[in-house]
């Protein structure tokens, strides 16, 4: 007899990013990824460029831009098995 265990599955939310002109998009980890977001959001509204400058957690350490660049952002849920 199989013994299953259920153990609970962690998510974590991603912001990833699309710019004009970048074959693949950026992703990056926050402490409040839906504060970021809705920032980001606010910021593709713009017409004028403004340069933004993010340090999230994980293996990017810090990113610059400029708003007029971006091309999309999505918030995505993941799985993760923390370390």
């Amino acid at each position: 007899m199989v013994q299953q265990f259920n153990t609970p599955q962690k998510t974590r939310q991603a912001v990833i990013l699309f710019l004009k002109g970048s074959a693949t998009p950026v992703v990056m980890y926050f402490e409040n990824p839906q504060a970021v977001y809705a920032e980001l959001k606010q910021l593709m509204k713009s017409p004028t460029p403004v340069l933004v400058e993010k340090e999230p957690t994980g293996p990017i350490k810090k990113f610059c831009f400029v708003s007029t660049q971006m091309a999309g952002l999505v918030l995505q849920e993941e799985p993760y098995v923390q370390k």
